[in-house]
């Protein structure tokens, strides 16, 4: 393969990070992947190739000169429209939306051509380009942003960190599809995995990436795709104790009063109906897979459980025996409840707390240091900590943090206050292969142990937890 990228450093520098690379190693041409596990560099290393040219601590070649490369991280919302909500609910109301932009808006008129609307119908965009940005689910703001690269030309490296993360089974298939069409049309192509089951048919070289140090690319050269996944497997040994999962010091009611009721509910932004008179009820003890295709609803769904929609006023909802708009706060109903979801990380960047205080201040639902955190609750952060093997970034920002470690932040965050209701709202974002094992296992506990009620979502069905009873679908609108 020809060589389309040389990196001369031993050592490879990004800011304030440092990868190691022993091996001076060759990004070559045509469609490579970098794998390894959470935290181990791989992000570094896509923004190294990116944008490390210039650093003078760095050596980096190209035979072709100066290359045209384009880098996408699908993260969040600000992506694409630089809206930033204050806080979470603040998505769903309506007098904060006048400057939020719709999909047609963000896509513009340099984009108004066949190629773009060949596109557009093959990523099934053509209902969404008139709804405002904030009201799209995580799958489909993640299709337009892979939509606006597809239409990008002239490129000689596209770079994309975990571009399968959110994305139903569909899309995923049109998204390889349409990247082996790019690859086979002289662009090269980088992707940045933590799951060797993502390592697509049409790699031709893979570079493994463990503990911040860049290893030795393995070339495909004929052999199968099967036994480079094979390979990347040896990369992940993330394990948990199960014995050490924290027990609660109450556990919960075991009775079949109803948690939630929705009866009839439908949501409409303008003439776009999001939820068609949805009707449902969870049991306590019951525990729920919410499934369906990108845009389906799942997550306005969960709004209206979760006391973030306004629309729940104007619909039949019922959670823990309340109806809404009877009076109650919408903290009556989040004390009670463990939440997450694909963009929570957002409102988590800024603050001064560390990931200790971050997951301790789970047992209040706060952010930021408004009040003191007493040594039980600490205490209590540190046993989920120690159990999730985050001992060493325990006293680090949110912001410093990978995408990995954020989510498992979150994660022992949602599980620590040992809630009567747990919502989990893709809660494998980003976490490499063997953490999702080690995070399936704790929901298990959660369920079967603890008599906690669930409802989980995910694109993936090897995600899904054993303790599963019950399964929800919504249709693609």
């Amino acid at each position: 393969m020809k060589p389309l990228i040389h990196l001369n450093s031993p050592r490879l520098h990004y800011i304030n990070t440092t990868l190691d690379n022993p091996c001076l190693t060759v990004i070559p041409e045509g469609v490579t992947v970098l794998i390894g596990a959470n935290a181990s560099g791989k992000s570094t290393l896509t923004k190294i190739i990116e944008k490390g040219w210039n650093f003078t601590t760095n050596s980096i070649s190209s035979p072709k000169g100066k290359i045209s490369i384009k880098r996408i991280e699908f993260s969040d919302i600000h992506t694409l429209t630089g809206f930033k909500a204050q806080y979470y609910q603040q998505r769903y109301e309506s007098s904060m939306n006048d400057d939020v932009p719709t999909v047609s808006e963000i896509i513009g008129a340099d984009n108004n051509s066949e190629l773009w609307s060949r596109i557009c119908r093959r990523l099934g965009l053509g209902d969404i380009l008139e709804r405002k940005a904030n009201f799209l689910s995580s799958g489909e703001l993640r299709k337009v942003l892979i939509a606006r690269v597809l239409s990008a030309r002239m490129l000689e490296l596209l770079i994309l960190d975990n571009p399968y993360i959110g994305l139903d089974c569909r899309s995923r298939n049109i998204l390889n599809e349409s990247l082996e069409q790019i690859a086979d049309e002289g662009v090269s192509i980088l992707l940045a995995v933590s799951d060797p089951d993502e390592i697509p048919d049409f790699t031709d070289c893979m570079i493994p990436v463990t503990g911040m140090t860049v290893g030795r690319a393995s070339e495909r050269c004929g052999c199968s795709v099967a036994s480079l996944r094979e390979k990347a497997a040896s990369l992940f040994s993330f394990a948990i104790d199960g014995e050490m999962i924290p027990a609660p010091e109450a556990a919960h009611p075991r009775n079949s009063e109803p948690l939630v009721e929705l009866t009839g509910c439908t949501v409409a932004y303008g003439n776009t109906v999001i939820l068609p008179n949805i009707s449902w009820k969870i049991l306590r003890g019951e525990h729920w897979a919410l499934s369906g295709p990108n845009g389906s609803g799942k997550s306005t769904l969960l709004s209206l459980i979760h006391a973030d929609n306004p629309k729940v006023y104007s619909n039949n909802v019922k959670v823990f025996g309340m109806r809404r708009g009877s009076g109650e706060s919408i903290w009556d109903i989040k004390k009670r409840i463990g939440y997450i979801s694909p963009e929570m990380h957002l409102y988590f960047g800024g603050g001064a707390d560390t990931v200790r205080e971050i997951v301790a201040r789970g047992l209040n639902d706060t952010v930021g240091s408004f009040t003191r955190l007493t040594p039980a609750q600490l205490g209590k952060a540190d046993k989920w900590l120690r159990l999730l093997h985050m001992e060493d970034i325990a006293p680090r920002r949110f912001n410093t943090l990978s995408g990995g470690e954020q989510r498992l932040t979150l994660l022992a965050r949602t599980f620590i206050k040992n809630p009567e209701l747990l919502i989990l709202d893709e809660p494998m974002h980003g976490l490499d292969s063997c953490r999702k094992k080690a995070v399936k296992s704790i929901v298990n506990t959660l369920a079967v142990r603890d008599n906690t009620t669930m409802i989980y979502v995910t694109h993936c069905p090897d995600e899904l937890p054993e303790c599963v009873t019950h399964t929800l679908t919504l249709r693609q609108r």
